[in-house]
């Protein structure tokens, strides 16, 4: 798979509307769901060596319009990955605590360590998508000299330079699109109402944000434009076809690890001495 048709490492020229929603690189269901299952395969792998090495820690950022597939691709890319090295959070609303600190500081905290995957259901991001498109920013209790006209500008700095400072401490950030089209959402709108098991995924929120779907693909295209690097890139990932979404969530995610200069952790020659030692301590018990 040619993944750099997905990724952005620089925001010059880009531009959300030229990249399709319904794109499947010439591949099939059946064959996208056999090379997804070798992925997962592969990703276990790599996450013990990654566990082993304990030098990076990689960070996956999913941030998409409601109904993208982001809960359905952490569920199925990830679900080969062993537990104890994976953390997934998922960011909503604000508490009143959250808000009592930097926007930064409750994405902060949630981290992960070296060794380990952390999974970010939406992320910072927000600050410059629904914060930006609804002006919530008045409610963050910032002082009012600090919110100026050019705080979203302010915003995309604070994030470059954040992600710039993670890397250079050994954090792989890799942040994922899911690209839907209205006629999808729509589609997948229908069906949480018109099944029973799904009625409890449909909020009528979910229709109000629908109004601003122009709105919202301004916002993501400007996030994508300025949070772009090399370091740090963005993968716009077509995601009509939820089969073709995972497959290359998971391709990207295998060939970072395999770019990754990681070995397991080499024993000295005395503790070499002492496997013999234990080894022959156990078969003559």
């Amino acid at each position: 798979m040619n993944l750099s048709e997905y990724r952005i490492t620089t925001g010059k020229n880009f531009k959300l509307s030229e990249y399709r929603t319904d794109y499947t690189a010439d591949f099939d269901k059946k064959r996208a769901k056999k090379l997804l299952k070798k992925n997962k395969k592969k990703m276990f792998e790599l996450q013990n060596l990654l566990y082993a090495h304990d030098r990076y820690s990689i960070l996956i950022i999913f941030q998409a319009m409601d109904a993208a597939g982001k809960d359905s691709a952490i569920k199925h890319v990830m679900s080969g990955l062993n537990p104890q090295g994976t953390q997934v959070f998922s960011f909503k609303q604000p508490s009143k605590e959250e808000l009592d600190h930097d926007y930064l500081w409750r994405t902060n905290k949630a981290l992960p360590e070296r060794g380990r995957i952390g999974i970010f259901n939406r992320s910072y991001y927000e600050e410059v998508l629904v914060v930006k498109l609804h002006n919530l920013i008045k409610y963050q209790k910032i002082p009012a000299e600090l919110i100026t006209g050019d705080i979203w500008e302010k915003r995309y700095k604070h994030i470059r330079d954040f992600e710039k400072y993670a890397y250079e401490n050994g954090m792989v950030i890799i942040k994922f699109f899911l690209h839907l089209s209205k006629d999808e959402q729509k589609k997948r709108f229908l069906e949480r109402l018109n099944n029973p098991a799904k009625n409890w995924k449909f909020s009528a929120a979910d229709l109000k944000e629908r109004e601003y779907w122009d709105e919202y693909q301004k916002c993501y295209e400007d996030a994508i434009k300025n949070t772009s690097a090399k370091h740090a890139p963005w993968y716009v990932v077509p995601a009509d076809k939820k089969w073709f979404t995972r497959l290359v969530i998971s391709e990207v995610i295998v060939n970072t690890l395999k770019n990754l200069k990681m070995e397991y952790p080499e024993l000295s020659h005395e503790e070499l001495e002492k496997i013999d030692y234990y080894k022959k301590q156990l078969e003559n018990d």
